[in-house]
């Protein structure tokens, strides 16, 4: 055998040094690509740490002022708002979240007042973190979720978001046919140039369980009869076509490495953008891990992050927004 010519064809000669796999790299990743989620907590003088999410936080007012300001110095594209109310001013039926003096409302007029639209302004629009029952909806007699008594909730969230100045409401609580409520509730208002970044796809995943620390959820049972079922797939593609037709001017996959084959199947069947959302047990996994020695956490979050991009998502919601946009405009 004429070890000179074979093999011919050398897949390797593409590989062989940084600049040219970074000439050749089919997936980027830009600032302006990421979301930061942030939660900022009602009554606190000072940030809370969250223990199961090492380095982030439930803010103050002002710490979430500099969080933003400092996103927009990164480049990032937007943030996404979760309001953590006082316990004692949860209800039943959510009334912080339709309260004008309420934390999220108080939080998106802040960022709003600090940023402007240098940066998509975007707000959590659920019930759960705002009810003592921890629910995404009202319940019913049963203890069960109403999902259309549920509905008139979101289209008083909607309002109240808009009004306080969030660019994009994200419907997060998987009602059925949440995304036309709120897109009448908004237009109504004279919000029509509010867009709808709706939760199109979110699983009922085991992942969500550092986030109801973030939270301060108040979570009683679970949320299997509105959440997705994880062994679903085609299920996400009606959700889609609905969501779409309903108005949505984005769409979601939540969680996102989990469901990186969902996010495939949305991304080439959307007409609208569409995010993935790597939640707070993808992060808390990757931290526990590198703090204990057992995997490199840069290269890890940057890896997973591709293949979040490389699935479809146009955006991705991440933990790491700001500090993965510094790298990226540091050249890394």
């Amino acid at each position: 055998m004429d070890h000179g010519s074979f093999p011919g064809v050398r897949p390797r000669r593409l590989r062989t040094t940084a600049a040219m796999r970074r000439m050749v790299a089919e997936t980027r990743l830009d600032p302006a690509e990421l979301i930061l989620p942030a939660f900022v907590r009602e009554g606190v003088s000072e940030p809370v740490p969250i223990a199961s999410m090492p380095g982030v936080v439930q803010h103050t007012r002002d710490t979430l002022r500099k969080a933003a300001a400092e996103a927009v110095a990164a480049g990032v594209g937007g943030i996404m708002l979760f309001g953590v109310p006082e316990d004692a001013k949860k209800d039943a039926v959510g009334t912080p979240g339709t309260d004008p003096d309420g934390i999220l409302q108080v939080a998106l007029r802040d960022v709003r007042a600090e940023v402007g639209d240098d940066l998509v302004i975007m707000s959590d629009l659920c019930l759960d973190e705002h009810t003592d029952h921890g629910h995404c909806g009202v319940l019913d007699a049963q203890g069960r979720v109403d999902n259309d008594a549920t509905l008139e909730r979101y289209a008083q969230m909607a309002r109240a978001q808009a009004d306080a100045g969030a660019h994009t409401v994200g419907p997060s609580g998987m009602m059925d046919g949440q995304v036309r409520v709120i897109r009448e509730a908004l237009d109504g208002a004279g919000h029509q140039d509010v867009s709808i970044l709706a939760y199109t796809a979110k699983y009922s995943s085991a992942f969500y369980g550092p986030f109801r620390e973030a939270v301060g959820s108040s979570l009683q049972g679970d949320r299997k009869t509105y959440q997705q079922d994880p062994a679903n797939a085609r299920e996400a593609l009606r959700e889609l076509a609905l969501d779409v037709a309903e108005g949505a001017d984005m769409v979601m996959v939540k969680p996102a490495l989990p469901y990186l084959d969902i996010l495939r199947q949305i991304a080439d069947a959307s007409q609208v953008p569409v995010a993935a959302y790597q939640i707070s047990g993808e992060y808390a996994m990757i931290e526990a891990a590198a703090a204990n020695g057992w995997i490199e956490r840069d290269r890890a979050i940057m890896e997973t992050l591709t293949s979040v991009r490389r699935a479809g998502a146009d955006m991705i919601l991440t933990y790491w927004a700001s500090e993965v946009a510094g790298w990226l405009r540091g050249g890394r």
